[in-house]
């Protein structure tokens, strides 16, 4: 059970609001292979499953993205193809790439076709324009040419942040999220690993100082406006979470699904992953740590767990999900090298 975007929480719970419960019918799937470069697109539906078909659908397509499975630079089918192919309605389709543009998964091009956009590229306003001109200058020099003792402090940081790092310094807003990445990574790199919102890094830029900044797909844009224009923050790619899934359409009577995480954005993103699997068949429950307390496990056919829920539950049928992926983890051990 893979975790996708970075979307707000109160948007995670808006999308959950949302829902369509039709006739029944079997999960439909439709692949994109001759969309964007060697880009494939597996999306599942099932409207058995009481999770909103806008969620199951968003979520699974973020996921694609966030997994790499759809490149950077590659498009989305247009929107009458989607819903046509997936037999739901265009409105459906139409409001999840919104939801994807305003996360910043995907941008609008002039013939408004949805592109997966290159890491690290700057969309929008607020590109800071700073003292360029006088990189080298001297303090004498620069108040020669006009600039304020404020404006060359702000290049002196600048300068300071594009110094190689010595840390890593995760960005995400969700803290439950957050704190995961956290600790996924500080177990398995050899270095110091901090994480703050990008409320925090926006208001003080000098968290990035001496870090390789690194967060989710979705907060690339917003990252990239606060750091050097020659230090582009990290996308960090998740796993995917088909090993999971498969265990539960192995599972041959109705059965009772947990999944327990710190992480709200962790619960909302398994329950759009997993609905396919579940249909009307199989049960989903949801606990978040620390308010809710799972009680007995045991119960369960299968638990699903992130890597700090992992250690605080007791389950027989414990199913660990890893959610950085081990291609990201080599590139960030390279880059920390580099």
């Amino acid at each position: 059970m893979g975790i996708v975007i970075d979307f707000p929480v109160s948007q995670c719970r808006q999308l959950c609001k949302i829902g369509t419960r039709g006739r029944r019918h079997p999960p439909r799937t439709w692949a994109a292979g001759d969309f964007g470069r060697e880009a494939r697109m597996d999306v599942q539906i099932n409207r058995e499953s009481g999770v909103p078909l806008r969620l199951q659908l968003g979520r699974q397509i973020a996921l694609l993205i966030a997994t790499g499975k759809l490149e950077p630079g590659c498009s989305l089918p247009s929107v009458r193809a989607l819903a046509t192919r997936l037999k739901i309605h265009y409105n459906t389709v139409s409001r999840v790439y919104q939801d994807l543009v305003d996360s910043h998964l995907v941008e609008k091009r002039r013939n408004r076709r949805l592109i997966v956009p290159l890491p690290g590229t700057r969309t929008g306003k607020g590109v800071a324009t700073d003292l360029d001109d006088v990189i080298n200058a001297a303090i004498q020099m620069a108040q020669d040419n006009g600039y304020t003792l404020q404006q060359l402090r702000q290049r002196v940081q600048q300068r300071l942040l594009a110094q190689p790092p010595d840390h890593v310094l995760v960005v995400v807003n969700e803290p439950g999220f957050r704190k995961l990445l956290q600790v996924e990574l500080e177990q398995r790199l050899e270095c110091h690993v901090a994480s703050c919102s990008l409320s925090d890094l926006s208001s003080n830029r000098e968290l990035a100082i001496g870090a390789l900044v690194v967060g989710a797909p979705g907060n690339m844009p917003e990252i990239s406006h606060l750091m050097p224009k020659d230090r582009a923050p990290f996308p960090i790619t998740y796993s995917t979470a088909e090993q999971h899934v498969a265990l539960v359409r192995k599972l041959r009577e109705p059965s009772v699904i947990a999944v327990v995480s710190v992480s709200e954005l962790f619960l909302q993103t398994a329950r759009g992953l997993l609905a396919p699997a579940l249909g009307g068949r199989h049960t989903l429950r949801e606990y978040l740590l620390p308010s809710d307390k799972p009680g007995n496990l045991g119960v369960f056919s299968l638990v699903f767990c992130d890597s700090i829920a992992r250690s605080k539950v007791k389950a027989k049928n414990l199913v660990h999900y890893r959610l950085v992926s081990s291609e990201s983890l080599v590139r960030l051990a390279k880059a920390m090298k580099s």
